[in-house]
């Protein structure tokens, strides 16, 4: 009969170990970098380009072109490795579009990033919409119509990726459907081309 004085081991080490792992800086340095780089580029060119080029064609391409980029390996790799996240839109054999948003569940030795890693990604999907937000009200107030077009299909790009990760992380917290009690959730929840146009 054992004793319930009796002494147990605990793994602490395990425990520590991977504390350890996830605390480390970056594990995914190239994808964490491609992560910013695109966005922040757009941002910067956006910002010089009277002073780089007087030609609004090219600016406006080759912001389109970073921010393309950005879209794709935001969407398709860095939600992957950093966050362990992604979504996409699938069509089944009725021929009906349908939204996939996905977490990957976590468990010792996953390939999921590191917390910092996790906030570089966070901050970098939430403060670059943010700041073209801040852009298309000066260029709104100022009356730059030509800029205002290049802004708010920049906007549509970011905030359609963050709502995508929104809807995982959101689905990997409750693990249950999101809430279709309400018209407008039912809507949203069949149509989110609705709110972001068709992608």
């Amino acid at each position: 009969m054992a004793d319930d004085t009796e002494d147990v081991e605990l793994d602490y080490a395990a425990d520590e170990q991977e504390r350890a792992r996830r605390g480390a800086l970056i594990r995914h340095p190239l994808a964490s970098f491609f992560h910013l780089f695109f966005r922040v580029c757009a941002i910067v060119i956006y910002l010089l380009c009277d002073w780089i080029s007087r030609n609004f064609a090219s600016c406006f391409v080759l912001i389109i072109a970073l921010l393309s980029f950005d879209f794709w390996s935001v969407k398709n790799v860095t939600g992957r490795l950093l966050v362990g996240l992604r979504w996409w839109n699938q069509i089944d054999e009725d021929g009906r579009s349908f939204w996939v948003f996905e977490a990957k569940k976590t468990s010792r030795g996953s390939n999921i990033g590191t917390e910092a890693e996790a906030r570089i990604f966070w901050l970098g999907l939430i403060i670059c919409p943010l700041i073209w937000t801040f852009f298309f009200f000066t260029s709104l107030f100022s009356l730059k119509i030509k800029w205002l077009s290049l802004v708010v299909a920049s906007i549509s790009l970011q905030v359609a990726n963050l709502y995508g990760y929104l809807r995982c992380k959101a689905g990997e917290q409750d693990r249950q459907p999101p809430d279709k009690s309400s018209f407008t959730g039912q809507l949203l929840l069949q149509r989110p081309d609705i709110i972001f146009g068709i992608l």
